[in-house]
C-alpha cells in the first residue's frame, strides 16, 4: 500500500537508480499506473537494494519538528497505520531514539542535490526513469 504512484525523488537519487539499473530502465516496462513503477508483477520492488530515501523510511515511526506561529517548535509524529496495530506502544509514547527524525537526512540529500543539480532542488517522478512505456 505504500508503494504508490507519483513518487518523486531528487535528481541525485534518480541518477543512482539510472546507474545501478540501466538494463531494467531500458528493457522493462513500468508497473501499471496506480502503484510504484518499480514493482514487478508479484508486487516486489525491482530496485530494492537501491531504493530511494522516501521508500527506505516507509513504515518507520517518524518524528519531526514544526515551528508554530509563536516561534515555538512542537514535535509531530506519524507512522504507517499498518505498523500501528495490535500490541504496540503508541507512537506518542515511543522514546525519541526509537523514531526516525525527519530533517537531518533530508538536509544532506538537499545539499547533495544542490551540488549535483547546479543549485536546483529538482525532483524527478520515478515513473519517468523508464524508457519503455507500459501498454
Amino acid at each position: 500500500m505504500c508503494c504508490v504512484d507519483e513518487l518523486t525523488v531528487f535528481e541525485v537519487e534518480a541518477q543512482n537508480i539510472r546507474q545501478s539499473h540501466l538494463n531494467l530502465l531500458q528493457t522493462a516496462v513500468p508497473h501499471a499506473p496506480g502503484a510504484c513503477a518499480f514493482l514487478d508483477a508479484d508486487g516486489a520492488c525491482r530496485i530494492y537494494e537501491d531504493r530511494p530515501y522516501v521508500c527506505r523510511t516507509q513504515g518507520l515511526p517518524l518524528r519531526w519538528l514544526e515551528e508554530e506561529a509563536s516561534g515555538d517548535f512542537i514535535e509531530l509524529r506519524d507512522i504507517c497505520p499498518l505498523n500501528d496495530e495490535g500490541d504496540v506502544e503508541p507512537i506518542e509514547e515511543l522514546p525519541q531514539d526509537e523514531c526516525w527524525s525527519i530533517g537531518p537526512t533530508e538536509e544532506r540529500l538537499a545539499k547533495l542535490q544542490l551540488q549535483f543539480g547546479q543549485g536546483k532542488l529538482t525532483r524527478i517522478p520515478l515513473r519517468s526513469l523508464f524508457q519503455l512505456e507500459s501498454e
